[in-house]
């Protein structure tokens, strides 16, 4: 989320209805070398008589007889071998500025160049999507911070540039800047300044909602921070699903990516996949069917040089005529042994098994992705942390995920109730997890997933969309987690903190209040201490079957430093 550069205003691709990007022809840039040259000369001095030409003619023979040998010495003698080893040193860089992109509104697709229309029926006219943020003070300082358009367009100012950094006896208070519930209509970004060479802590998420139309029910997301290489886990390109990859470069320096794909049947070779353009200041979207069709589980490696770039997929579902739910699909951990997910919520067993044994619905129930981009299989074991503690899959709990490829694995069996999904292996993999709500066929429904979390630290922002069902959702793995969590309000208050004890392989949820005080909750600072501890905020609305998860981002870095190796 940290962005050396201010981003440029550019005419962002992202506004209007999403364009079919599937299978471009790649974009290059081209350059210039720089060539050199240089002339030298020897000359071997003179002397006078034939004497001295005969001595130099001997001397000149001398010489090149001596410097042959010794480029035959070069050539022949081993160079000198450095027998020191000198490790890495960490070099102080200065701080930059805090970036979070947010995903512009839920789309449906328009028509194709060759006359197609994805579109079954209108847009939605409720359709609403709204943007909440918050950041913190350092040292009783609050960082120059905005929220914006993709183009710098639109800003509202949510705290002025302090100035000069402020002395050691500055107060200390913690104090937030907050912007709540601002209406959006294309891609927003927030920025914040660092403050005494320190990364602000700040954080943004967005909420879509809709109560009809095909693209009907919620979806949230955190705001991203660009980077040059994330995975995406979750899209799927069946019949009914459709999954559009926006890629949005909020910086000034142009970005070339590309997409590494896996499927059940392994990796993807697609033509239009590398070497994808991003301008500064743009969003570029990448329809999913048209590199990968007909893929139920797909996982996407985004990788950028020069830029980073934010990365969200938008996945949406129509069983029939019937919406099954829209969804923002988040970066999750980058691959690893051990990945984790929590806020993963659970219908009632016997009612997703009548479900799930429909045709159409049959990836109506919750489920794990595995992804394992290395070229050995990994053996991987699953448990499931609720309320109560451990609770066992039918499967066993123990799978297989073949190499190279993506595994679902079904969650289905288990009672209802939120869980923390933890999946351990000796072979580095990605995960997420599949939620959804809405038991009954043929009613609309809706789908979330859960991305792989980041281990909680000290003083997490986790900003909070108003309205309907918020929870914060808590596990624990192996022992007890003591986690702290301060309500942030709409007038910039950050609230007395209350504290979870939460036991080892436990899962604990915990109500969002309206408001803390009589001022409306905006958002919260967590903390987490002792065991290795998980967080997530899950959304939902009053009366109807919509979900959405939100993760938590990583706290922010005191002084960034990068490591500098030493050598020859």
């Amino acid at each position: 989320m940290h962005e050396h550069t201010p981003p440029a205003a550019g005419d962002p691709s992202a506004e209007g209805e999403m364009q079919v990007r599937a299978g471009e022809t790649p974009q290059t840039a081209s350059g210039k070398g720089r060539k050199t040259s240089g002339r030298g000369a020897t000359r071997v001095p003179g002397g006078k008589g034939r004497a001295a030409s005969v001595a130099g003619v001997a001397a000149g023979v001398l010489i090149l007889a001596g410097g042959g040998a010794l480029v035959a010495g070069g050539s022949l003698m081993a160079g000198p071998v450095s027998t020191r080893t000198v490790p890495p040193t960490e070099a102080a860089v200065p701080a930059g500025a805090s970036i979070g992109v947010c995903p512009g509104p839920a789309r449906l697709l328009a028509g194709t160049d060759a006359g197609t229309d994805a579109q079954f029926r209108p847009e939605s006219a409720t359709a609403a999507t709204k943007v909440s943020a918050a950041v913190l003070s350092a040292g009783g300082v609050l960082p120059g911070s905005r929220l914006a358009r993709l183009d710098g367009e639109g800003a509202l100012e949510i705290s002025k540039d302090p100035g000069p950094a402020p002395t050691a006896a500055a107060p200390q208070e913690l104090l937030a800047g907050v912007a709540a519930d601002r209406v959006v209509d294309q891609v927003s970004v927030l920025t914040a300044k660092a403050v005494a060479n320190q990364n602000a802590s700040a954080a943004a998420a967005m909420k879509y909602t809709a109560k009809d139309g095909d693209l009907q029910g919620s979806a949230a997301a955190t705001c991203a921070q660009p980077s040059n290489d994330q995975w995406l886990a979750g899209a799927s390109t069946t019949v009914g699903r459709t999954s559009v990859l926006a890629l949005t470069n909020a910086s000034s320096t142009p970005a070339t990516v590309s997409l590494e794909l896996f499927g059940s049947g392994g990796q993807i070779q697609a033509p239009g996949s590398r070497g994808l353009l991003v301008a500064p200041g743009s969003t570029r979207s990448v329809v999913l069917a048209g590199l990968a069709p007909n893929e139920p589980s797909l996982s996407v490696h985004v990788r950028s040089a020069g830029g980073p770039v934010a990365a969200s997929i938008q996945q949406s579902v129509l069983r029939g005529l019937t919406p099954g739910g829209v969804d923002f699909i988040s970066p999750g951990t980058a691959p690893a042994v051990r990945q984790v997910m929590t806020g993963v919520d659970i219908q009632d067993p016997a009612g997703i098994a009548a479900l799930t044994a429909q045709a159409a619905y049959k990836d109506a129930g919750p489920a794990l992705e595995l992804t394992v981009p290395g070229a050995a299989d990994a053996v991987v074991e699953i448990k499931l942390y609720g309320r109560d503690g451990q609770h066992a899959l039918p499967s066993g709990g123990v799978i297989t995920a073949k190499a190279g490829s993506t595994t679902e694995v079904s969650l289905a069996g288990v009672p209802a109730g939120q869980y923390t999904v933890a999946a351990s292996s000796d072979v580095s993999f990605v995960a997420a997890a599949r939620m959804g709500r809405g038991l009954q066929a043929g009613q609309p429904s809706d789908v979330a997933w859960a991305p792989s979390a980041v281990r909680l630290g000290s003083q997490h922002v986790v900003p909070v969309p108003k309205g309907g069902q918020r929870q914060l959702v808590f596990g624990a793995l192996d022992t007890r987690a003591n986690i702290t969590y301060a309500p942030i309000t709409a007038d910039g208050k950050v609230r007395a903190a209350a504290t979870a004890d939460i036991a080892g392989g436990t899962t604990a949820t915990i109500g969002i209040p309206e408001q803390a005080d009589g001022v409306d909750v905006v958002g919260y600072v967590v903390s987490a201490s002792g065991d290795a501890a998980y967080g997530a905020v899950l959304v939902g609305q009053d009366g109807r079957n919509d979900v959405s998860s939100l993760a938590f981002l990583a706290a922010a870095a005191g002084q960034e430093t990068v490591p500098v190796a030493l050598g020859y």
